[in-house]
């Protein structure tokens, strides 16, 4: 009897156990906040990718998560500012009092955004629609957009405390089908009267002036010199075709009364390759290569004196496309 009772007594508090855990398991586990989904780089902010468009608005979508274990259980309405103090610190932060090398905040004539976005109940996941209108932005400078999500104790959210889900640094980046990050191991540089090997850098990166044109910087500059508005190189893509696989490229630069820009005796061209991944059936590669040829006479690292370059030789890109995806736009893999 006293065998059944003991059996009987286990089962009960199972039973209670199953259930508690049960009940325990539908309460919400971890808090619910809202966050930016707008993971930062090395340098503190997000590379934002704007497909240039000189006649129109491009949209970018910036998405907002209510974080939890479970799933949104109410109407939020989730407010949305400037952070500029946050964007000062950044820039203390990564170059100290090196003012000319600051990121530099937006003006607002470049976009338009609601200052609230709302999120229904049962809805963990929205996106904020930024209008960006950037036909003449001079890129020679490092555009961001600082935004953060705004707390008061009469919303009904509590924004995530946490700086990088708290804040979006958006690092504006346009581009068109020719510009980024190009490989230079073979793009040679060469001071004039130094007989030792040319200079070299790993990548040079270019940024779009239009459709059909793109500039990077003169030999080894790139957008971290002061002095970088003096040394732009304009590429021009033709289709004026010197063989098979090589058209013409145009090149010049706006400052050619001081840097004494001069296109090199031999031919610039550029050559576009397609292949599928062999792995990968959707994922499809585009190969760019740039030869470049052009001299050019730096008049503002040491004053009073000009130290004359020759450039020549190839820059590469190759361009990773997810054809799974509808939108060309967003097809790239960055």
């Amino acid at each position: 009897m006293k065998k059944n009772i003991y059996i009987i007594f286990l089962a009960i508090t199972s039973a209670l156990c199953f259930i508690s855990c049960n009940d325990e398991w539908e309460n919400e586990q971890f808090v619910q906040m809202a966050s930016f989904k707008a993971e930062p780089n090395d340098q503190g902010v997000t590379p934002s990718y704007l497909r240039y468009n000189p006649e129109g608005k491009v949209r970018f979508n910036l998405p907002i998560i209510i974080s939890g274990s479970t799933p949104n259980n109410k109407p939020r309405t989730i407010h949305i500012g400037l952070d500029p103090d946050t964007l000062a610190r950044l820039n203390h932060e990564e170059y100290g009092h090196r003012q000319e090398l600051y990121f530099k905040q937006l003006d607002k004539k470049y976009y338009s955004m609601p200052e609230t976005i709302e999120v229904p109940a049962g809805v963990s996941t929205v996106t904020v629609p930024i209008e960006f209108t950037l036909g003449d932005l001079d890129q020679v400078e490092k555009w961001v957009l600082p935004l953060q999500i705004l707390d008061d104790p009469s919303y009904d959210y509590k924004a995530n405390p946490n700086k990088n889900y708290r804040r979006a640094m958006l690092r504006i980046t346009p581009f068109n089908d020719y510009s980024g990050e190009y490989g230079g191991t073979l793009y040679k540089i060469y001071l004039d009267g130094n007989n030792s090997e040319p200079l070299t850098l790993n990548n040079h990166r270019t940024y779009v002036v239009d459709n059909k044109t793109i500039f990077l910087y003169a030999g080894i500059r790139d957008i971290d010199y002061t002095d970088r508005k003096n040394y732009k190189v304009f590429i021009k893509f033709t289709d004026d075709v010197i063989d098979i696989q090589k058209k013409k490229l145009q090149i010049w630069s706006d400052n050619t009364a001081n840097n004494k820009f001069k296109v090199g005796a031999d031919q610039s061209y550029y050559t576009i390759e397609e292949a599928w991944d062999p792995k990968l059936p959707y994922l499809k590669h585009i190969y760019i290569t740039l030869y470049l040829s052009y001299e050019f006479e730096d008049y503002t690292t040491v004053p009073g004196q000009r130290l004359k370059y020759k450039v020549e030789g190839t820059l590469s890109m190759q361009r990773d496309l997810n054809t799974l995806i509808p939108d060309q736009d967003q097809q790239i893999q960055w």
